[in-house]
């Protein structure tokens, strides 16, 4: 049996071979052995924890989400205009955290699996409503006419921005994209009558 207080150990250590072995090999290639390996664990230890591969990637997933939202409410200043909310649910979607091979592989796993395991069509589902929401309260707040288009609209865009940068040899080219991103969001934000203030372009 693991050593009591060890537990929040080896999780983060099989979540992190998790990653490395899908950025790596990818998806199909990583097993319970291999990860087990990589992480210098018996495989019985993963069973233990998380039951099996599928609840292995469901838990990383969920620390990749976690990270998101940690992020997003580090980037916040205090009382946060509805600019500064835009501002940041971009640039934290762009994160490093969000962006790198490991985590952007993973992800790409994660949407692939999704359309066939319902653990992760939840977890997605999870994710997809709260950046909605989160863009729907803010274009809201600026008195756009028609908050929920805004925001399915950035939604689609930095989903877009990413999926194609991820899929590219390069990888993503986070300052571009948020860059993209803030200027779709001033041209929105131009078409209010009352036209608030813009993004700053400079990330």
């Amino acid at each position: 049996m693991p050593k009591v207080g060890m537990e929040p150990i080896r999780r983060k250590q099989l979540i992190d071979a998790t990653l490395e072995s899908i950025g790596e090999v990818g998806y199909s290639a990583t097993t319970v052995q291999s990860i087990a390996r990589r992480a210098g664990v018996s495989a019985g230890i993963i069973a233990h924890y998380f039951g099996n591969k599928l609840g292995l990637l469901e838990a990383t997933m969920l620390d990749l989400l976690q990270q998101l939202k940690v992020d997003l409410l580090t980037r916040l200043p205090e009382n946060p205009t509805p600019q500064d909310r835009l501002a940041a649910i971009i640039a934290t979607n762009f994160s490093k955290t969000q962006t790198d091979s490991l985590s952007a592989k993973t992800w790409l796993a994660f949407w692939s699996s999704a359309m066939h395991e319902p653990a992760f069509a939840r977890l997605q589902q999870i994710n997809k409503s709260r950046l909605h929401s989160n863009l729907r309260v803010s274009f809201k707040a600026l008195g756009h006419d028609n908050p929920h288009l805004a925001a399915t609209s950035l939604a689609a865009l930095i989903d877009g921005l990413w999926l194609r940068g991820a899929l590219t040899q390069e990888g993503i080219d986070a300052e571009q994209c948020i860059a993209v991103c803030r200027h779709h969001v001033n041209q929105m934000i131009a078409s209010i009558p009352s036209k608030p203030n813009v993004l700053k372009e400079s990330a």
